[in-house]
């Protein structure tokens, strides 16, 4: 099997500024000629104190963890930069992950999803979250202690949007009757949905039976989790098969100035792919500081894959 390879636009801010979005597009472009199967962009709406609590992290090529960042990170919104991407490209999969759901009253947010996914035929694969800021949920006003049964409420409510209108709907955090929700999804159950986490707990187990089309983890899950995973679909009557399995790349930087070397962080791949991971995340400016060499660097991605997988 050929992995799925994602280029992760997110946080290459060691590569360009985050004013040149224009870049972002370009290098999202450079992934789909190279062989590229998607793009991924996630989002904060605001950041606060809270951002960099645990220590900002030593290099800064780093991945953007909870409690680990400078506030001044900029994070562009992911859904209009993923629709100047889907206007340039044709084959190219646009991962919005993670999209901070409960920040968002859920029409609104599906009027986005649904309309994105339409105009790139499909292409759209949304990861909702409750993600891990209070400063982000104070600041708008959203109750970070309820954050998850405000998502559960909010995937329930897509979920009937999907099919068509009227619809209406009785819950705790949102309420409503009989709305038209026109033009709908690109496919009649809506955009493909990925959950992910820290860990693999009930909630998100019975998000990824309910909805999910794949498992996108925060790090390496435990086997005994994958265990579990497949034993809970095969439960609830699905094939574990058919869900996209989703693991990445782990750089190691020789100092926290310099980018990591490519070849050891894609060396994890082949046996990921045992463990049945099929798609691969891998962030450009962990492994290079050149913003003109995005497609090269794709390139030789897809070689030096290749060649590990014989």
């Amino acid at each position: 099997m050929t992995p799925r390879l994602v280029l992760v636009l997110s946080e290459n801010w060691t590569m360009t500024t985050g004013r040149d979005l224009p870049a972002l597009v370009r290098w999202a472009r450079e992934a789909e000629d190279a062989g590229f199967d998607a793009v991924m962009v996630s989002e904060h709406v605001v950041l606060g104190p809270d951002a960099g609590a645990g220590g900002v992290m030593g290099n800064p090529r780093e991945y953007a963890l909870p409690g680990n960042q400078d506030p001044f990170t900029p994070w562009p919104s992911s859904l209009a930069l993923l629709s100047a991407i889907a206007a340039v490209t044709s084959t190219l999969r646009l991962a919005a992950a993670a999209v901070l759901a409960p920040l968002r009253h859920p029409l609104a947010l599906a009027r986005d999803l649904g309309t994105l996914d339409l105009l790139s035929e499909g292409r759209l694969v949304v990861q909702p979250t409750v993600s891990w800021s209070r400063d982000e949920y104070a600041a708008l006003g959203v109750p970070f202690d309820r954050r998850g049964e405000i998502l559960d409420e909010q995937l329930e409510i897509w979920k009937l949007l999907w099919k068509g209108s009227p619809v209406s709907y009785r819950g705790e955090h949102f309420s409503f009757g009989d709305v038209h929700f026109e033009p709908r999804a690109y496919r009649e159950d809506g955009p493909r949905m990925w959950f992910g986490g820290q860990r693999l707990h009930a909630r998100l187990l019975d998000r990824l039976v309910r909805y999910g089309h794949g498992f996108h983890p925060l790090g390496r899950p435990a086997p005994e989790e994958l265990d579990r995973l497949r034993a809970t679909l095969a439960a609830a009557g699905r094939d574990a098969g058919t869900l996209e399995m989703v693991g990445g790349t782990r750089p190691t930087f020789p100092d926290d100035r310099s980018c990591a070397p490519l070849a050891p962080a894609l060396e994890s791949i082949p046996e990921q792919m045992e463990q049945g991971f099929t798609t691969f995340c891998i962030k450009p400016s962990q492994f290079t500081d050149d913003p003109d060499g995005v497609g090269a660097f794709c390139r030789e991605v897809i070689r030096r894959t290749g060649a590990l997988l014989g």
